[in-house]
């Protein structure tokens, strides 16, 4: 490996995948930026794909109130399609996020509720939301000062 490149300890040739010649701008001592890796096939970029779409998120909010089921679900979240909750559901109930109970009456009633996993998970975005909601002042400012700034250099 070439002096002066980022090294990564999580990746086989010690780089990050198609960063070998950038250079280093500083140490990250243990500490690793690329950790989240932008492949397809990296199994925690997928995950923090699926958890953090906004559908996803929805979804994990309003189970994290109480047990609810499809319709109830598809009602409280204005502009999903019924496709799009069923292949939410099924890809939170796939990693263990949600659960699904199937009650035996006719018609079939099919009810779903966050996991305990799913639990912690709706611990951490609602530190994010925490965040954001004390921050989106700043942010407004920021974004506001950024435009003018990019109106004025046209």
């Amino acid at each position: 490996m070439e002096e002066g490149t980022l090294k990564s300890p999580r990746h086989p040739t010690g780089t990050a995948p198609g960063l070998a010649a950038t250079p280093a701008r500083c140490d990250y001592g243990d500490a690793d930026p690329f950790q989240w890796d932008t492949r397809e096939d990296c199994e925690v970029r997928q995950i923090l794909d699926r958890i953090g779409d906004k559908w996803s998120l929805l979804v994990i909010a309003l189970l994290d109130v109480s047990t609810l089921r499809f319709t109830e679900l598809r009602r409280e979240i204005d502009g999903i399609s019924q496709r799009m909750l069923t292949v939410t559901l099924r890809q939170l109930e796939r990693d263990g996020l949600v659960k699904r109970t199937v009650h035996p009456v006719v018609p079939p009633r099919v009810e779903y509720q966050l996991t305990p996993m799913g639990r912690t998970l709706h611990t951490t975005i609602n530190a994010l939301v925490v965040w954001t909601e004390e921050h989106q002042n700043q942010i407004a400012a920021a974004r506001e000062e950024y435009d003018r700034r990019a109106a004025t250099a046209l």
